[in-house]
């Protein structure tokens, strides 16, 4: 090989953090079980991080410094292209602190640069809740066909109870007590709580497994309780295509989120009366702080019962 060729060969290969962005990035993929998604974010930010660093000269993991560190996610707000959200640099703060506690773990740096790196402020997110207007609409599914009743019992339990979607898709037959009117529902962390639902809800459930159920399971053999059309257990993405498709159907579709049943059923909730407590046990919240979100969205509430209502508002 010429020394020209050996040249190309070696300004070619990758530099010693590109190569352990990939093992990162499998490591994230195999050990941790990252999603596609988070993945995808991840090797963006590191492509972008990698690129950053070898403008500087840097191509070593222990040639990092905090300065540089810090400089790559200060350039993240003022990219070419637009800066990032908060929300994203926050993700690409993650990311960076990940890496670099990888890249210590497994010896490829003495030190960790990002210890001091400030995770950018995200701004504070209410979530949307729909009117009772609203939700009457939505839960208004006309059609007596075995989909249409299906798609009935999904929109009445999940606002009846505030489940999640992946909750409810996991749901088994023997989850489903009509006699007590509680419902099952195994959340995050392997944990579960005993939700109960009411009138509405025990109709389109009875409907359900009366006259749906048994002609979607058909031959097959399942204890899942919510089927899809070919009688299998119906997925989180199937569930979140009936509820948008029945949104779309009540002139709402904007309006609805996959998180968006369940964000009314606290707010409505907190709005009648109930106890925050009781709505995050409901919910299945660990920490009440993350039920408190709620309050925030009640007070709108409560700001206008109070200008109907007192004499001098």
């Amino acid at each position: 090989m010429s020394a020209q060729a050996s040249s190309q060969t070696e300004a070619a290969a990758p530099s010693q953090i590109v190569t352990c962005a990939g093992e990162f990035l499998n490591f994230m993929a195999v050990e941790k079980g990252a999603s596609a998604n988070t993945l995808a974010a991840y090797r963006r930010v590191l492509r972008s991080y990698a690129e950053f660093l070898q403008r500087q000269g840097i191509v070593e993991p222990d040639q990092v410094t905090q300065d540089e560190a810090r400089a790559f996610v200060a350039s993240l707000s003022e990219g070419e292209g637009g800066s990032l959200s908060p929300r994203s640099m926050a993700q690409a703060a993650s990311a960076l602190r990940m890496f670099h506690r990888f890249l210590v773990v497994e010896g490829y740096a003495g030190a960790d640069p990002t210890t001091s790196l400030a995770t950018p402020r995200t701004p504070h997110r209410l979530p949307h809740a729909l009117t009772r207007d609203q939700v009457a609409r939505l839960l208004d599914v006309q059609g007596d066909s075995e989909l249409t009743v299906r798609d009935r019992f999904i929109l009445e339990i999940l606002y009846a109870t505030g489940m999640r979607v992946s909750e409810l898709t996991a749901l088994d037959i023997g989850d489903l007590d009509m006699v007590e009117r509680v419902v099952t529902a195994h959340g995050k962390g392997d944990k579960w709580r005993l939700i109960p639902f009411g009138s509405a809800a025990s109709e389109a459930a009875s409907a359900y497994l009366r006259d749906a159920r048994p002609v979607l399971v058909r031959r097959t053999s399942t204890s899942a309780l919510v089927l899809n059309a070919r009688g299998g257990r119906l997925t989180r993405q199937g569930c979140w295509k009936i509820i948008k498709g029945r949104a779309r159907e009540a002139g709402i579709e904007e309006l609805v989120t996959p998180h968006g049943l369940r964000h009314t059923f606290a707010t409505h909730m907190l709005e009648g009366g109930a106890s925050l407590l009781v709505v995050q046990e409901l919910l299945g919240h660990v920490s009440i702080a993350t039920t408190q979100i709620y309050t925030e969205v009640t007070r709108d509430h409560l700001r206008a019962v109070y200008a109907r209502s007192h004499p001098r508002a």
